[in-house]
């Protein structure tokens, strides 16, 4: 695919995928003769988990490049040990696999809990505002979640 069909199929500019390529986020499979970018559907993937992060999750772009380093080298870990290891190297693949996972999963946690804790506060002042409607016989228009 090129640049701007990715672009248009994730909704973003094209200047936005040069962006994710000059800060190393993606890096297009291929060049045409005339240096035009080339996607791959694995290259259009890994943009739209970009995307993804950055959009729904609310992860900055630094945070976004440990996320995909690490499903990277969990990623070649995992051929390393499909290609056949010793016992000993695949102990310790799945040592540094288990870590990666380990912190990948406290990122996500850490963002989750802020989007608890606001949540917790929404519904706190939604409580609030539906007590003082009762108090004074007001029926709100909107329901309690």
């Amino acid at each position: 695919m090129r640049i701007g069909e990715v672009a248009a199929r994730i909704g973003v500019t094209t200047r936005t995928l040069r962006y994710y390529e000059e800060v190393g986020l993606v890096t297009p499979s291929s060049r045409s003769a005339g240096t035009s970018r080339r996607y791959t559907e694995a290259d259009y993937a890994r943009v739209l988990r970009i995307r993804e992060l950055q959009a729904v999750m609310g992860f900055n772009l630094e945070e976004i490049r440990e996320l995909l380093d690490a499903g990277d080298r969990m990623e070649r870990l995992r051929a390393e040990y499909r290609s056949g290891v010793s016992e000993q190297r695949a102990v310790e693949i799945v040592g540094e696999v288990s870590r990666l996972n380990a912190r990948t999963q406290e990122q996500v946690l850490a963002k989750v809990g802020l989007l608890q804790a606001y949540l917790a506060e929404l519904q706190g002042d939604a409580a609030r505002y539906r007590a003082f409607a009762a108090a004074h016989g007001v029926a709100l228009d909107t329901p309690a979640p």
